[in-house]
């Protein structure tokens, strides 16, 4: 298993690298790039989108048009169509932007035509086919890891006890207790429901892998992105790495807004 993720961690380097001397040499070729304006930034589950609130402070700052779905977390589809309800309301092209389950709904949403490249913030990236769940049980889970059973209803929360060492990691205790009593809890159905179309096949796609998380391991993160050709960017971060370290989160974000237009 060390042997797979070591080669895994020098793959990505390559895609990386690639990604960037590309980006780099058809800047110098041209001189001039017009990056996408609009960024919409979907939330995962246990969580809604107040926390973004770093990470949009510093686009808008730079004078970008930023839109945060509050996800109902009830199902794939009516996450999707939270998120469709918003692009439709875009002025031109998007970049689409997905934490942790908002992985699975970028993918899902983002080919709509409006959608010009994919960020993926810790996040899972499933294909057509697979579903959330299919991608969190190949690698044995951390032990912070405090996700419960479904309730009487169907809905998925995160345990008191783990949340700060499995999902709140970097922020202070009083944070992470607050984090906690305002959880989104999500749906199962949403977990188990596999998707039926894959964005990142014909999308560009970049994704920050969180090295210190705990919910979503990060050797899942790094099979996903490479599977997906994603630009990747590593930051030592728990899950909420958007919370954390918005500015990092912002200059991938921006990074796509360049990489995702075509050079002029």
């Amino acid at each position: 298993m060390k042997n797979l993720f070591l080669s895994t961690l020098a793959l990505l380097s390559v895609t990386f690298s690639n990604g960037q001397e590309t980006a780099k040499n058809a800047k110098a070729a041209t001189g001039k790039t017009t990056p996408v304006k609009n960024i919409v930034i979907v939330h995962g589950a246990f969580a809604d989108g107040s926390g973004w609130r770093g990470v949009h402070d510093i686009l808008v700052a730079k004078g970008y048009n930023v839109t945060i779905v509050q996800n109902p977390l009830t199902s794939l589809e009516d996450d999707v169509a939270a998120v469709n309800r918003v692009l439709l309301n875009q002025n031109g092209p998007v970049i689409l932007v997905g934490h942790s389950w908002g992985g699975a709904v970028i993918t899902q949403a983002g080919t709509d035509a409006k959608v010009a490249g994919l960020v993926y913030v810790a996040a899972y990236q499933p294909q057509a086919g697979e579903s959330t769940l299919d991608l969190a049980k190949t690698e044995i889970p951390a032990e912070e890891k405090g996700i419960l059973p479904p309730d009487a209803n169907g809905f998925l929360f995160y345990s008191k006890e783990k949340f700060h060492a499995g999902f709140a990691g970097g922020v202070s205790k009083a944070e992470s207790d607050f984090l906690y009593d305002s959880q989104a809890p999500i749906s199962i159905k949403a977990f188990i429901t596999p998707l039926t179309q894959t964005a990142w096949k014909n999308k560009p796609s970049w994704a920050i892998i969180a090295t210190q998380d705990k919910s979503i391991t990060p050797a899942i993160q790094y099979t996903m992105a490479k599977r997906a050709g994603s630009v990747v960017t590593e930051v030592k971060s728990s899950h909420i790495v958007y919370i954390t370290h918005p500015q990092e989160v912002a200059n991938a974000i921006i990074a796509a807004s360049v990489g995702a237009t075509p050079v002029k």
